[in-house]
C-alpha cells in the first residue's frame, strides 16, 4: 500500500525523498540549521523545488555550508559564485549569505549555539499542529514574525516572517506535516 504523504510533495522523487526524510524533522545542530537557513534564503520568491534541485551544486559552491569560511569571503568569491549557473545568482542573496553566516557567529557567542537560539523561541521542542489539509498551513504566524524581526535586529538579511515560517517547518520547529501523512506522529 502507498504511504500517505503531504500532498505538496506527491509525484515528484526528490520532493518525497526530502519529505519522507527531511522535512519536519527536529534540527539541534548549528551546521545543518545553517544550511536550511541559507536555502530557505535562496528560496526567497521562489519555489522550494527550485533550490532542493540546485542543493548539491549550492553544497559545493558554498564550501558546504561551512559558516566560518562564508563569512570570510571575499569579492573575488562573490564574483565567483554569481557566475556559477548551478546555483541561483542573485548578488543581493549571495550578500545576504555571507552577512548572515557573520551574524550567525554572532548569536553562537552570545547564546553559546545558534541552536539554542532559535529552539528558544519555541521553548525547545516542535509545535505541532493539526493540518487535514496542507494548503491550510499559514505562510506566516506572530512566532514567526517574531523571529523574522529579532534576527533582523541582529543584522540578518532575507529573513522575512514567511522565510522563518518555512525554516521552521523545515527544521521541525513545527509540525505541519498532515495529520493524515505517515511522517506526522514520526516527527
Amino acid at each position: 500500500m502507498e504511504k500517505q504523504r503531504c500532498g505538496w510533495c506527491v509525484g515528484d522523487p526528490l520532493y518525497e525523498t526530502y519529505h519522507d526524510e527531511e522535512w519536519g524533522v527536529p534540527i539541534y545542530d548549528d551546521d545543518t540549521l545553517f544550511e536550511f537557513l541559507i536555502l530557505e534564503t535562496f528560496q526567497a520568491g521562489l519555489s522550494w523545488i527550485t533550490v532542493l534541485r540546485k542543493r548539491e551544486n549550492f553544497r559545493k559552491a558554498f564550501d558546504n555550508f561551512d559558516y566560518k569560511k562564508i563569512a570570510n569571503y571575499k569579492q573575488n568569491k562573490v564574483d565567483k559564485l554569481l557566475q556559477d549557473k548551478g546555483i541561483i545568482r542573485n548578488k543581493l542573496k549571495v550578500n545576504a549569505t555571507i552577512t548572515n553566516a557573520q551574524a550567525f557567529m554572532k548569536i553562537q557567542d552570545e547564546f553559546g549555539s545558534f541552536s539554542k537560539y532559535i529552539w528558544a523561541f519555541v521553548d525547545g521542542k516542535p509545535i505541532k499542529n493539526n493540518f487535514k489539509d496542507y494548503k491550510k498551513a499559514p505562510a506566516n504566524t506572530p512566532l514567526s514574525d517574531a523571529i523574522s524581526k529579532d534576527l533582523k535586529k541582529r543584522g540578518f538579511k532575507f529573513v522575512g516572517t514567511t522565510v522563518m515560517y518555512a525554516h521552521m517547518q523545515a527544521t521541525g520547529m513545527v509540525n505541519d506535516h498532515e495529520v493524515s501523512c505517515f511522517r506526522y506522529n514520526e516527527v
